[in-house]
């Protein structure tokens, strides 16, 4: 129990580094000369080095365990990149420390789940995902009003270096404190386990939803969030900070909810499916609206929040098609799906909201953005239509 608690402290580190620069956006674009477009590509780059990491930490896992999978990365990337981060002088600087943050951040979850996979019955792996998720969220809540009143008080060079330090600490406890679960006796060789996952066709069709599910409410508090309410309706950094406080609350809220609900339910991909339709019908409601009341506009992102925490229900979807020996790269392969879609997703978001934005009437950019989302979602949904359930029990007969 104690390696858990050491990885969840890691995994708030991520969920902090993955959303920080939401509310880092004005002070970046001022001291550092930084546009919309570097900031996108900054976080895009954490989730792509993050999403192509997950097959060399999936082999990893399987060979050397999580123990030293997760040390040495964090300690690498998220100390040494936070450091970089907090020294940069230019956009080109943050893009390259988000990168390597990226890379620190990618094992710290799926070793979680690595664990949990080994250690607990498969009918409780959503449910300790989630929850898992719900308590890493805590990262988001840390990047939105404390991080503005730390970055008031000490500045936001001083400020990150802090968190570089804790985080080496963190690195350091998770390499004494985590024990390894016993070995499995592997029928895939290295990357060729990979190969054997992808022939499999439940991952084509929980797959698509896994790679968008978790786009809106990440890209949109990682980084949409700040440009949106700052631009449309021009509040100030306090009200911007709150604003992202309630919706990353709110996402704490969703995954503690979407945890239990496939064993109450019995079914995982049914709770997955509508929890997801509402989160599409918010973004809809943002792209025919753009301009709502402030209230109205906050509202729906709590909303997005709220139905955009399915993360862990998805992945014990597709989790449970994975054999034993298989789990560590079938766990990272879908989480290359999400992650790596939520990166893919911020690049085309950035060049969309670049290439149309207009000072005079920035709301139509936004709508663009938010419609990606959407139109996204949809697809994806229609895929996962045709996915067979995996009730965490089986019904008779």
């Amino acid at each position: 129990m104690a390696g858990i608690v050491a990885l969840a402290a890691a995994y708030i580190f991520s969920q902090f580094y993955r959303s920080f620069l939401a509310v880092l956006t004005p002070v970046l674009s001022e001291e550092l000369g930084a546009t919309k477009a570097d900031l996108s590509q900054a976080s895009g780059t954490w989730f792509l080095t993050f999403a192509l990491m997950q097959f060399i930490v999936g082999v990893s896992l399987d060979r050397f365990g999580p123990r030293r999978t997760a040390a040495v990365l964090f300690a690498f990337g998220s100390g040494g990149g936070a450091l970089l981060f907090a020294f940069a002088n230019a956009p080109s600087t943050i893009t390259l420390a988000m990168g390597l943050i990226g890379i620190g951040c990618s094992p710290v979850l799926m070793a979680s789940l690595f664990i949990f996979a080994h250690r607990f019955a498969a009918a409780r792996f959503a449910v300790l995902s989630s929850w898992l998720m719900a308590l890493g969220t805590a990262g988001n809540v840390i990047g939105a009003r404390p991080l503005v009143l730390a970055i008031e008080m000490a500045g936001w060079r001083t400020t990150i270096f802090t968190l570089a330090i804790i985080s080496l600490a963190v690195a350091v406890a998770v390499f004494l404190i985590v024990e390894d679960p016993p070995r499995q006796k592997s029928d895939g060789s290295s990357f060729g386990g990979y190969l054997q996952l992808l022939k499999m066709p439940a991952m084509w069709l929980v797959g698509p939803l896994m790679a968008v599910s978790y786009a809106p409410a990440a890209g949109i508090r990682g980084l949409w969030i700040g440009p949106y309410f700052s631009d449309v309706y021009g509040v100030s950094p306090d009200v911007l900070g709150n604003v992202a406080l309630f919706m990353a609350v709110s996402m704490i809220i969703g995954a503690f909810l979407y945890g239990p609900m496939d064993t109450l339910l019995n079914t995982r991909k049914w709770v997955g499916f509508f929890g997801n339709v509402v989160l599409t019908l918010a973004l809809l409601a943002l792209f025919a609206w753009p301009v709502l009341p402030v209230l109205q506009a906050s509202l729906l992102m709590i909303v997005i929040g709220l139905f955009g925490a399915s993360y862990g229900l998805i992945m014990a979807h597709g989790r449970a098609f994975c054999p034993p020996s298989l789990v560590g790269r079938g766990v990272t392969l879908l989480n290359f799906f999400s992650i790596g879609g939520v990166g893919l997703i911020q690049f085309l978001t950035g060049r969309i909201a670049d290439s149309t934005f207009d000072p005079a009437a920035p709301e139509r950019a936004f709508s663009l953005v938010f419609a990606t989302y959407a139109g996204l979602m949809l697809m994806a949904l229609v895929i996962y239509l045709f996915s067979q359930d995996k009730p965490p029990r089986e019904k008779a007969g």
